[in-house]
């Protein structure tokens, strides 16, 4: 695609997006180009500077794309974890005991968050205790 900036014999300037060069002068030459303003078919291509992307500009944008995703992803992280929180019951230490209770049945089924050592997790993961880690965020900056 190319775009030009365009202008008609009443100097109204406007854009157009065409699929080559020649796309352009054949749909003039057919006065299918006008201008959206007035309708005028009398329309000319106008001086534009060109885009030039250099590799500095394209890491750069590259770069901020990459960086809004991250952010996109650490919000919803953080949305996801206080979700967790605020329907969980933290039991601290005593995770990996009352984890145990809710599997066998000894204890009504709830959330749980808490903390254990790896080995724990590693044990109650062999029992078929479904557990999973939830991630320590950075605090949001900015």
């Amino acid at each position: 695609m190319i775009r030009y900036e365009l202008s008609c014999d009443n100097g109204h300037a406007f854009e157009g997006w065409f699929g080559s060069a020649d796309d352009f002068d054949r749909q003039q030459k057919r006065a299918l180009v006008s201008c959206p303003t007035c309708g005028s078919t009398h329309v000319a291509k106008r001086l534009m500077a060109p885009s030039v992307s250099t590799a500095r500009k394209k890491e750069r944008r590259q770069e901020l794309v990459v960086q809004a995703g991250q952010k996109e992803m650490m919000n919803k992280l953080r949305e996801i974890v206080s979700t967790i929180r605020a329907n969980s019951e933290d039991v601290g230490e005593r995770f990996p005991e009352e984890a145990r209770k809710i599997h066998y049945g000894e204890a009504e089924q709830r959330g749980l968050i808490g903390r254990a050592s790896a080995d724990e997790v590693r044990e109650l993961l062999e029992e078929g205790v479904e557990v999973a880690p939830l991630p320590v965020l950075p605090d949001e900056t900015n």
